[in-house]
């Protein structure tokens, strides 16, 4: 919910400094910053209940690889797919950028949506997944760009919009987690591990995290799996009874983790603070905040069992992919059309972002009551 509704503000202007992205070059971060990180750590939390859910199906290490593997690349081409839209060629490509992208979309809603299991229409369904992936492949064959140099070019792979980023992260972090799950200190350690190879990357010690290609070290830098690690170490302490089994012991080890990530993000201020720049300080902030966060939510759902006030965002929880791409499904139909509320400055523009949001949190509430639910 909330990154549908920055993503609208960032075309609202005359707003205070704080409800905008920080650029490269300010020192800083403000709560806009954090919210790709929350999507990180909320990839960690629940990779260690995924993969012993998976596992105790008796699945194989080789099944359980391939699955992974199939999860990444599906977020990855939808990335990739959302990064290129607006770099599309018309004329080169014989389709215009918008229904060239609601094309892909509509192709990957086939492909990715969940299907009833035990249903007389299994033909049918398995045509429709069928036409789904068909159309998204012809799409991509059908794409061309000019690039910077002034030639004709395929898909750009130099950024994956968040969705790719997401994607890859959770690959790089399960080629590690998997085969060291059964140590319980294993994810701590991994964060450790990240968090220096992110310093020495920033410090500029070391050059080859930048330098290799993904395929080669998809780690990177550290960043993004410091904080996603660290979710698979907070899931760990609070969601299991490796450490703890009374919920007042879980909550000591989980802060003092978070307090300890808020320390040596302070102590490493000094390489800078930025998203941009993806920095140790701003990934260790942002994982210490998401822990915090997730500790207060814990308690108030779970454990106190409060959980009506969140009926407007269980939609997006629900059906997060899809409820994450329908602003793009909407801007390529019906972006073009004037609404009586599209206000551009100051608190005009907030309302309208809000009034988008609940709009698309409706929609997808509409289409999950539907059985339109998207799944990788």
């Amino acid at each position: 919910m909330v990154m549908i509704f920055l993503n609208d503000l960032a075309g609202v202007r005359g707003l205070p400094w704080w409800t905008y992205h920080l650029p490269a070059h300010v020192n800083g971060m403000t709560y806009v910053d954090m919210v790709f990180p929350f999507f990180l750590f909320i990839v960690g939390l629940s990779l260690p209940l995924a993969v012993n859910h998976r596992l105790s199906r008796r699945a194989s290490l080789g099944g359980l690889a391939l699955h992974v593997l199939g999860r990444s690349m599906a977020l990855v081409i939808l990335g990739v797919a959302l990064a290129n839209a607006e770099k599309i060629d018309p004329t080169l490509s014989h389709i215009g950028a918008n229904l060239w992208l609601l094309l892909v979309l509509i192709g990957a809603i086939l492909f990715w949506n969940v299907y009833p299991r035990s249903s007389n229409k299994a033909r049918l369904f398995l045509a429709m997944k069928t036409c789904g992936l068909v159309l998204m492949l012809a799409m991509f064959v059908l794409f061309r760009r000019v690039d910077k140099g002034g030639h004709v070019a395929w898909l750009d792979f130099s950024y994956w919009e968040i969705l790719g980023l997401i994607g890859w992260t959770y690959l790089a972090v399960c080629i590690l987690y998997i085969p060291t799950r059964r140590w319980r200190w294993a994810p701590v350690g991994w964060c450790v591990v990240f968090c220096a190879l992110n310093t020495l990357t920033s410090a500029h010690l070391i050059h080859f995290t930048e330098r290799l290609p993904f395929y080669v070290w998809p780690w990177s830098s550290g960043c993004f799996c410091l904080i996603c690690m660290a979710g698979a170490a907070v899931s760990t302490f609070v969601l299991s009874n490796i450490f703890a089994t009374n919920m007042s012991r879980k909550a000591l080890i989980s802060f003092s983790f978070a307090a300890i990530l808020f320390l040596f993000g302070f102590l490493l201020s000094p390489l800078g603070i930025s998203k941009i720049r993806a920095t140790p300080t701003w990934a260790l902030y942002s994982a210490g905040a998401a822990t915090v966060f997730f500790l207060a939510l814990y308690w108030i759902c779970d454990m106190r069992h409060k959980t009506q006030w969140a009926a407007l965002v269980r939609p997006a929880g629900a059906n997060t992919l899809l409820t994450y791409l329908l602003p793009d499904i909407y801007f390529v139909t019906l972006g073009s059309i004037a609404l009586p509320f599209q206000w551009e400055t100051g608190w005009g523009g907030v309302i309208k972002s809000a009034v988008f949001t609940v709009l698309m949190l409706g929609l997808a509430a509409l289409l999950t009551k539907a059985r339109v639910r998207l799944q990788v």
